[in-house]
């Protein structure tokens, strides 16, 4: 991946005796995130750039360093009467009691340099205040005590400008949740669904104005807080580096946004950048999107005993996903299945569902879903989370038409429809007592499949080739036909979580080059926008689509493959092996039967028995009774290990 690679912490006394053994021309600092962010600015504070002739490449550190300082930057902002959220910055507890009782609480504490919102949060006492403040100052030189902007949306801009001032915003992002749960931790959808043309078009001429006014050369976005009420708005924060939300948006539009900005920072400009999906038009073009995207984040909270459910601006999500369809219902079903929480649907069993709608848990989505199957209203809804009633009115509908589903007579009419709207066969299947074989047999039977879609940032008013590639039911036909050349497809990992991350999707990634190395087309199936795997050039078909049975016997129908690698993409993918092999499809590598011998507890521990290898006493265990039992019988402290987890 690089000519030298140094495995070393990323502090400035480290980099330094890098730079002093390099002796490198230049540095970027904004793609390595806040961490790197705040390294290149130590050093040049301490002169070691200066002192070693090193240039930093893209937006300068004077420019960094005032979109970093919270009173610098809303200093800078009020040059072009750009309105940010009344605050002030302070470096003490006693300072930031004081601004508090100017501005009246409930207040907003965020702290400045920090990274996923740490330290950040809704004060509503000076107690509260004294404590949570000093959490953050431990951890930063500064916080921002700001106004409470209780109610407000929070949407995302992402951009581009060049060398030459030439500027575009290639995404506009909005979070499902309003202002108080951090973007990491809310749905986000792409591009926005609820605001009108005018506040659309309102927050791009400011994103705009923010990377002219800071002389953005490569990729920034800027956070805005905008009043539903009369259309005001705040400047929250800007970043003048890559961020999460940068990736998302790479993968929400095919703009390959670290790219471009990595050539702009070398000194491109963006009309003399090839668009790398159309291979026909320049990168200077804002993207347009005929689909919509939905990213969820993923918690693993039950994995952590005493922590608390509740989300809010500081980050606790370790991964997420990303969904695309035509309707946001369709994204939302589609993302949720992504999560491998085990949900095939939104119909969690969860007690007294207004709690976690006032009060957001990771649960949120699922508790709103819950209070309107039990008959409450958009309307009492929105006013107990604030959430837009236009999110909340599909959620809404797709309750209701649960119970269309099943009490209307089975039809192929009500089956497409419930398709439409994002239900899987096997959610389907549980609602009206049929298997999901049977739902899928009865789909294939009355022709109802899914399209294939290509996303070509054009909204296909132009011609364009393009491998990047999602599932839909409202379509006609496919956007490509099946390759000739049997491909084999490689499955992903999905999210990352506790005991999952980067280290999968090197795995995949490899599989793939290799399989491109030995002249195989190669289809590469994953959902997590932060992966290599769903970069679009590293494989000769990108599905962005779920790691389900059901959507990779659509894929493989489709595609027709020569087999399937899942030992790859760790367990997700490996979990698939069995199933996909009883529906026909061949598995490359290890056979599906050995792999199950792996995953099984009970079927390893009978190997090993019979090969007459030492293992502990060991008894699979059927029951809670059985394995007391046996639990009784060896002694305590016992093991427990489920079969085919992570």
């Amino acid at each position: 991946m690089a000519h030298d690679v140094y495995f070393q912490p990323l502090d400035a006394v480290t980099i330094e005796k890098i730079i002093e053994k390099e002796k490198p021309d230049y540095i970027a600092l904004s793609f390595g995130g806040q961490t790197a962010l705040n390294a290149g600015l130590e050093l040049e504070k301490k002169g070691v750039l200066a002192k070693h002739n090193v240039t930093v490449l893209g937006t300068a550190v004077a420019s960094i360093r005032l979109t970093e300082d919270r009173e610098l930057f809303k200093e800078k902002l009020a040059e072009k009467e750009i309105k940010t959220a009344l605050s002030y910055a302070v470096n003490s507890i006693e300072n930031a009691l004081e601004a508090a009782e100017k501005i009246g609480y409930p207040i907003m504490l965020r702290a400045g340099f920090s990274l996923g919102g740490m330290g950040s949060g809704r004060i509503a006492t000076p107690q509260e205040l004294k404590s949570r403040g000093q959490e953050a100052l431990n951890g930063s030189p500064q916080i921002l005590i700001e106004e409470y902007l209780f109610g407000w949306k929070e949407v995302e801009y992402e951009v581009v400008r060049d060398g030459l001032a030439q500027a575009l915003t290639i995404c506009n992002m909005e979070n499902f949740d309003p202002m108080g749960i951090h973007t990491g931790e809310s749905i986000v959808i792409a591009p926005s669904q609820t605001l009108n043309n005018t506040e659309y078009h309102l927050l791009r001429t400011v994103s705009l104005t923010c990377a002219h006014l800071f002389n953005i050369q490569g990729e920034c976005n800027v956070q805005f807080a905008l009043n539903p009420k009369n259309g005001d708005y705040r400047v929250i924060e800007m970043n003048a580096r890559l961020s999460r939300s940068s990736a998302l948006a790479s993968k929400a539009t095919g703009y390959p946004l670290a790219f471009v900005a990595a050539k702009l920072a070398l000194g491109y400009s963006l009309d003399k950048i090839e668009n790398a999906i159309t291979k026909k038009t320049s990168a200077f073009f804002e993207p347009a999107l005929d689909y919509v995207v939905v990213k969820i984040p993923r918690w693993d909270i039950k994995k952590l005993k005493s922590a608390e459910r509740t989300i809010g601006t500081e980050m606790k999500s370790v991964g997420e996903i990303m969904a695309i369809g035509r309707t946001f219902p369709e994204a939302l079903q589609k993302g949720v299945r992504m999560l491998n929480i085990g949900a095939d649907s939104l119909d969690l069993d969860i007690k007294k569902p207004q709690i976690e709608i006032r009060n957001p848990t990771d649960r949120r989505l699922f508790a709103l879903y819950r209070f309107f199957k039990e008959g409450g209203s958009v309307q009492d809804a929105h006013e107990m989370s604030q959430i837009d009633p236009w999110f909340l009115s599909h959620l809404s509908k797709m309750a209701a038409f649960e119970q269309k589903l099943q009490t209307q007579r089975w039809s192929a009419l009500l089956v497409r429809e419930a398709k439409k709207l994002g239900f899987s066969d096997r959610a389907i299947g549980n609602l009206v007592d049929r298997s999901e074989e049977n739902v899928r047999a009865f789909r294939k039977r009355h022709r109802i499949y899914p399209v294939v879609k290509q996303i070509d940032t054009l909204a296909g008013e132009f011609d364009a080739k393009t491998n990047y590639l999602y599932m839909t039911y409202w379509g006609q036909e496919s956007d490509i036909v099946a390759s000739k050349k049997k491909p084999a497809i490689v499955l992903g990992s999905g999210p990352y979580c506790i005991g999952s991350s980067v280290e999968f999707d090197w795995c995949a990634v490899n599989a793939a080059r290799t399989l491109r190395r030995h002249k195989i087309e190669t289809v590469m199936i994953n959902s997590n926008p932060e992966t290599v795997s769903t970069d679009f050039d590293e494989s000769d078909r990108l599905y962005f689509e779920e790691l389900t049975l059901e959507r990779v016997l659509d894929i493989a129908d489709f595609e027709k493959p020569r087999g399937v690698l899942v030992s790859f993409g760790g367990q997700i993918a490996n979990n698939l092996a069995l199933p996909l092999h009883k529906h026909g499809v061949r598995i490359i590598g290890a056979p599906a039967a050995s792999i199950d011998q792996a995953e099984n507890r009970d079927s390893f521990s009978t190997m090993l028995h019979n090969l007459g290898i030492d293992q502990p006493p060991w008894e699979a265990a059927s029951s809670l009774k059985s394995a007391k039992a046996f639990a009784a019988k060896v002694g305590y402290p016992v093991l427990i290990r489920p079969s085919y987890v992570l």
